[in-house]
């Protein structure tokens, strides 16, 4: 597998509008009461100040400048809380591995990094929001070692 894995920069986020219009599709059709068809997260400009946030990582797995895959990270920390341990936490807020690529490696390689460039920032855990209908997503994860911690319930008033 030839593939390079990086932070992203502003070159990248055609690549990127790519792969979040794959995920927009996916959460459209699994939940049509909540997402809009072509519906999009993040502007290019929201993308680009993003990737200028040391606290918001992006990171892309590339072949030949193309972006096959993403993962943006959000680092948060927990300090002297009268409640929970002290943590270090980077929050996998959306991660896409483009379909024409799935399965060859390319999440795995992806998961692997991030994780290790976590641990060597100070990251004690990481988590991540899983939608119920993402079977695939789901078990993607569970791979890795990523467990339940809590369910969010919704209902329509």
């Amino acid at each position: 597998m030839d593939i390079t894995i990086r932070r992203a920069v502003p070159t990248d986020t055609d690549g990127i509008l790519e792969l979040l219009s794959q995920v927009e599709a996916i959460h459209q059709k699994g939940r049509p009461d909540l997402f809009r068809v072509n519906g999009t997260k993040y502007t290019a400009t929201e993308l680009c100040e993003i990737m200028a946030d040391d606290d918001r990582p992006i990171f892309v797995a590339v072949r030949e400048e193309k972006v096959l895959g993403y993962i943006f990270g959000i680092i948060t920390e927990t300090k002297d809380s009268t409640m929970l341990f002290d943590m270090k936490t980077i929050h996998l807020d959306d991660v896409c591995i483009d379909e024409s690529c799935r399965g060859e490696g390319v999440g795995g390689a992806l998961m692997e990094y991030v994780t290790a460039w976590a641990k060597s920032v100070g990251c004690n855990r990481m988590d991540l929001d899983v939608w119920e209908f993402n079977d695939g997503a789901r078990r993607f994860y569970e791979r890795f070692g990523f467990i339940t911690q809590k369910r969010r319930m919704d209902m329509w008033i």
